[in-house]
């Protein structure tokens, strides 16, 4: 089964959560053991498993990211300027999965899906 949520994130990194997405697709699809992976369509997006009780892991993430990999110094800048918008998403990387066990995903109370917009600008992601 393969099911895609569309998603659109304003105009400034972050990190969006799309746990209850999937929860309700893992449920919709009635597998009571097995793995659903969820993967972003796109180069300067990524997936990433995280603490979501309140904004300050996910406004850490973006601050960390912004430290790690500075925007404006890189070859790809020269040609439309989000060259560390690429970077941060080879880091995070595109996918994550995760255990289906009795029919719910084997998250732990803190742990939440996360689609990681790592561009400046508006960008409608996918996720599969």
């Amino acid at each position: 089964m393969q099911t895609i949520i569309q998603i659109s994130t304003p105009s400034h990194s972050g990190l969006y959560d799309i746990t209850r997405q999937v929860e309700a697709i893992v449920a919709e699809s009635g597998v009571q053991t097995g793995l659903v992976n969820v993967y972003a369509q796109g180069a300067t997006a990524g997936i990433m498993i995280q603490e979501n009780w309140d904004q300050s892991v996910q406004n850490d993430v973006v601050t960390l990211f912004n430290k790690l990999v500075p925007a404006g110094i890189w070859e790809h800048d020269h040609q439309d300027d989000n060259g560390d918008s690429h970077l941060k998403a080879g880091i995070v990387g595109p996918q994550e999965t995760i255990p289906i066990v009795g029919g719910k995903m084997g998250l732990s109370a803190w742990q939440n899906i996360s689609c990681a917009n790592l561009m400046v600008r508006e960008t409608r992601g996918t996720s599969w």
